[in-house]
């Protein structure tokens, strides 16, 4: 049971990398969080052997602030888990940097989570809007081989009604619901889920680490739940939008290795092959139809590194999906 009558704890895990100003702002924007009703254990910043110099000047922040500086890139999930051990909070906010949180960013979901009729909540997002002030539609359903394979042949945008995609693109988002999966840019964690789970699954270097998760936390007994009564800023996109064929390399790397953990190694091998043999004639089709030679030169080396990691992909199928 949760004990109400003492003030909660939390920590802050951000992990970086050459993100510039943003993780500035964003860290700027916690010292003007409300904090009535919990206590700001630290802010934990994970740099993954960033170049941009953006961990430069960051100590005149009234904040707790904790800075861990990597040599090289372990990745995202390694880097929050990195961020997170030997924490003592009750609570694990795992953010990004190209966030800045309001007012009542904090203060709200650690009181839903305080409230003993939601103590099987193990994770809570919250409402991300962008520059626009526009609500980003950010919750997920827990993706199926047919929706990877929808979205794959473009089926899910074509055809929505027929192939809704596992984005939850039709819900305005406007209101507040229990959901599968929360966007892992706003991650409230329960921190005793956390431990249970072992933390991210580090085989995700990026992408999908956080979905694993919340799969995870589901069979665990625990739930997701969306809290569309706070608010944060997100621009999306972040550091990735620098290496576009970086991106698309771990993105459908990270999908083929949820397939072999999630979906069983027939239906898994299915969704590996139909990655590796037809996703790229319709990627490049489109990089054609939009006369984007750039956009197909980046596909073109995407796939070049899925191809060259294939040897590690087919070892990490024999193995379940697994390290």
């Amino acid at each position: 049971m949760i004990n109400i009558s003492m003030k909660a704890m939390i920590d802050i895990v951000i992990v970086n990398w050459n993100t510039g100003n943003q993780l500035r702002e964003c860290l700027e924007s916690i010292t003007t969080a409300n904090q009535a009703g919990f206590s700001l254990n630290h802010v934990v910043v994970v740099d993954n052997a960033s170049a941009d110099g953006t961990l430069e000047g960051l100590d005149d922040l009234d904040l707790p602030l904790i800075l861990i500086k990597n040599k090289e890139n372990v990745g995202f999930a390694a880097a929050c888990n990195q961020g997170a051990k030997g924490s003592k909070s009750d609570y694990l906010l795992f953010l990004n940097p190209d966030t800045r949180l309001f007012e009542d960013s904090l203060r709200l979901p650690v009181s839903f989570m305080q409230q003993p009729e939601n103590e099987k909540i193990g994770i809570v997002g919250i409402q991300m809007v962008n520059e626009n002030g526009t609500v980003s539609r950010t919750c997920t359903r827990f993706p199926t081989p047919s929706r990877f394979f929808s979205k794959m042949l473009g089926l899910d945008r074509l055809f929505p009604s027929a192939f809704p995609s596992h984005f939850m693109s039709e819900w305005d988002h406007q209101e507040s619901r229990e959901v599968d999966h929360v966007m892992g840019a706003f991650f409230l964690i329960r921190r005793l889920v956390f431990e249970e789970l072992d933390g991210f699954d580090e085989q995700f270097f990026v992408y999908l680490e956080d979905l694993d998760f919340s799969f995870r936390v589901r069979q665990a007994g625990w739930r997701s739940f969306y809290l569309a009564d706070a608010r944060a800023y997100h621009k999306g996109g972040g550091a990735s939008d620098q290496v576009k064929a970086t991106r698309l390399f771990y993105s459908l790397r990270s999908r083929i290795l949820y397939g072999y953990k999630h979906f069983g190694w027939f239906s898994a091998t299915l969704l590996m092959a139909g990655t590796f043999f037809v996703e790229p004639f319709p990627r490049l089709a489109l990089a054609i139809w939009k006369r984007s030679g750039r956009e197909a030169k980046e596909t073109i080396k995407g796939y070049a590194m899925l191809w060259r990691a294939m040897p590690q992909l087919l070892k990490n199928s024999w193995n379940g999906g697994r390290q």
